[in-house]
């Protein structure tokens, strides 16, 4: 009778063991979802205050003038490569009649530009910023300072 309450006692014994690992497992990852929690800043900590993100700013009056699309072709008679451009303006709204009126002459300088400018430059794929701001320069001559903000470029085809 001895030999069989002693089997019972080692099962007993080893099965102790197993609700005390759960028990550590289960704390440990309990611990590490709570430093998670409060690093992160999904739960507060006392005393401190949440980050509140300012509004977002307005923004400031804006117009847009279009300018025609602009179709020429480039290169020798044989070629037949052709370029496309379309753009708009943007100018503050007390400017944008003025900037409207000066038409003719903001085409012309887009024109006379784009004509000088060689094939291969245009194939290079960091030309359309060069030439943006090359003619952002030239229009802003054309329509006095602190009329034009920026050249939005809506259309750069190249075949």
């Amino acid at each position: 009778m001895a030999d069989t309450q002693e089997p019972q006692e080692a099962a007993s014994k080893k099965a102790s063991k197993k609700p005390l690992l759960v028990g550590g497992i289960l704390a440990l990852v309990l611990a590490a979802g709570g430093f998670y929690g409060t690093y992160s800043g999904l739960i507060p900590l006392p005393g401190h205050s949440a980050k509140v993100e300012p509004p977002a700013e307005n923004l400031p009056d804006l117009a847009f003038v279009p300018v025609d699309t602009v179709v020429m072709s480039l290169g020798a008679a044989g070629n037949n490569q052709h370029l496309k451009f379309g753009s708009q303006l943007e100018v503050s709204p007390i400017y944008t009649t003025e900037v409207a009126n000066l038409m003719p002459r903001i085409l012309d300088v887009i024109n006379s530009y784009l004509r000088a400018v060689e094939v291969a430059e245009l194939q290079n794929p960091s030309a359309l910023l060069k030439i943006r701001a090359q003619l952002l320069r030239r229009i802003q001559v054309v329509t006095g300072e602190g009329r034009v903000r920026d050249l939005l470029v809506t259309e750069f085809v190249l075949n």
